[in-house]
């Protein structure tokens, strides 16, 4: 399924974006790693067996994403799978976050996946064959206190993600969003330096890196268009939708622990 197909996996050189590497290494593709830090990315080099390749990028810059992406072009003449991975969150009351932290957050974690996008789909229209799949989270779906930036930056995934693929549709072109909800990484480490988040959620609420990448596949394969997970947090954003008032109190005591 995957053998010889090309899959560029942007934040590739820590958590589930490293997981997803290795794993899809292992099914035969060749993975395009990319990510801001080349000495990460060269510790993961060493997990993968087959052919890939490493790009020292800062998603955040367009004038980066067009060269990393013209370049893979030139060299493998496609791009099968774009994987939009990338991304990092900040857990403060939104009065506490500055300007800064929260545009840069937005760059990041949306204007980096619109420029991949844009990048990417030329080249996948003359081919009338390929897949992005945007790594978005639940906070796109339910907000949660210290959360609004982060949540407003998936939210903006979300919706560009669905708009994207109604637009592509008959193009041959699959567009698929994974929502996750909190990952046992170093990324929720970062968010949450506090560490109180981590430490109030019952551990089998917070996914493995594992999980994540086992969602991935299932993308992939199933060709999916939207995959939520964990379950429960799937049922309680759908709730959330049908019964705002009511579940939002639930919700509050659930998700606002960090």
């Amino acid at each position: 399924m995957l053998k010889e197909k090309v899959v560029v996996i942007t934040g590739a050189s820590s958590g589930i974006g490293s997981d997803m590497a290795i794993h899809l290494s292992s099914h035969g593709a060749i993975v395009i790693l990319m990510a801001r830090s080349m000495n990460r990315l060269k510790i993961v080099s060493q997990k993968l067996q087959n052919q890939h390749e490493l790009y020292k990028v800062d998603i955040s810059s367009r004038e980066q994403v067009v060269e990393v992406v013209s370049s893979v072009l030139s060299k493998y003449g496609k791009i099968d799978i774009f994987i939009n991975n990338a991304g990092y969150a900040i857990f403060k009351d939104f009065m506490n976050l500055s300007i800064e932290e929260i545009e840069e957050m937005m760059r990041t974690n949306y204007l980096g996946t619109v420029y991949c996008c844009k990048a990417v789909i030329p080249s996948m229209l003359e081919r009338q064959s390929g897949h992005i799949i945007n790594v978005a989270s639940m906070a796109g779906k339910v907000g949660s206190a210290k959360t609004s930036a982060y949540a407003a930056s998936k939210h903006a995934v979300l919706g560009f993600t669905n708009s994207l693929r109604q637009e592509l549709f008959g193009t041959n072109i699959i567009v698929s969003t994974l929502n996750c909800g909190p990952i046992n990484t170093p990324m929720l480490e970062t968010a949450d330096v506090s560490g109180d988040y981590k430490k109030n959620l019952p551990s089998w609420f917070i996914l493995k890196p594992k999980t994540v990448t086992k969602a991935i596949l299932d993308i992939i394969v199933s060709k999916r268009i939207e995959k939520n997970i964990p379950f429960i947090a799937n049922v309680g954003s759908k709730l959330l939708q049908i019964l705002p008032k009511s579940m939002e109190k639930v919700a509050v005591k659930i998700i606002n622990k960090k």
